[in-house]
């Protein structure tokens, strides 16, 4: 009954918190708002980009588990994204949906039981494709600080550190709704390509749990006037989870909701 009540109560505290996204004016500082802008003319300075589909070769690593397979990623600019894993394992797939009544996911396993995502762990952007969380970052509800120049996994980079900011009047709930879309991005300080995305996921019982998550992009490559990383990397909890490794992209194929839907 307390894990019900504590649900119930984070729920509503969060749909506050978006129907207030909606009503206020970004406050992003200035060298930060320069750096997303030069990092989204670097990913697409030649294309305007709504959707991009991608192929290739996946490798999972849970505990003892090592296995090898293929992956496609569907993603739009406008938040929806699913992966589809096919593995010695079973099939595993992922989706994200974006609408005007806010964010939903679901996720499936070798059993093929559709299981419906946590609400705290859609406050960030999913991470697998850096064009459109940059985009997301520079919507009128963000709220992105510049951090400093500083070496990340070998690279010099420009750190940016972004959240949703909140109306609510009780602060602590405030603070926590931006915890929950805390989201860090390390752009390259020559290319400003994107190089790492971090933030944090959380237990399905226990928002308050922060594990952290970091995507990281290389293998850069131009398709349709697009710099696009054809290798991916998922790390959780600083151990890495998901290699993936494209050797097909396409872009403005013109995905429709029918694409992000699992059974």
């Amino acid at each position: 009954m307390r894990s019900f009540l504590f649900t119930r109560l984070f729920v509503l505290i969060l749909l506050a918190a978006i129907s207030g996204f909606a009503q206020q004016t970004a406050s992003t500082d200035p060298q930060a708002a320069a750096a997303v802008q030069k990092a989204l003319a670097a990913l697409s300075s030649a294309t305007t980009l709504t959707d991009a589909t991608l192929s290739g070769t996946a490798r999972r690593i849970a505990g003892s588990d090592d296995e090898t397979g293929t992956a496609i990623l569907k993603i739009t600019a406008a938040g929806s994204c699913r992966l589809d894993l096919t593995l010695p394992s079973g099939a595993r797939s992922e989706v994200r949906t974006a609408s005007s009544s806010g964010p939903a996911g679901k996720w499936s396993g070798p059993d093929g039981a559709a299981h419906s995502t946590a609400y705290h762990n859609l406050s960030t952007d999913a991470g697998w494709f850096p064009a459109f969380t940059l985009t997301g970052l520079s919507a009128s509800n963000g709220l992105v600080k510049f951090i400093g120049q500083e070496t990340r996994n070998g690279v010099a980079v420009l750190h940016l550190s972004a959240a949703q900011r909140s109306t609510l009047s009780d602060a602590n709930a405030a603070s926590f709704v931006q915890h929950l879309s805390q989201t860090e991005v390390f752009l390259d300080a020559s290319s400003y390509l994107p190089v790492a995305v971090t933030f944090n996921t959380h237990p399905d019982s226990n928002a308050l749990l922060d594990i952290p998550v970091e995507m990281r992009f290389s293998d850069y490559r131009a398709v349709n006037g697009a710099q696009i990383p054809f290798h991916v990397q998922k790390f959780l909890n600083n151990s890495l989870i998901l290699d993936l490794q494209f050797q097909n992209v396409s872009v403005n194929s013109g995905l429709s909701a029918g694409d992000f839907v699992i059974p």
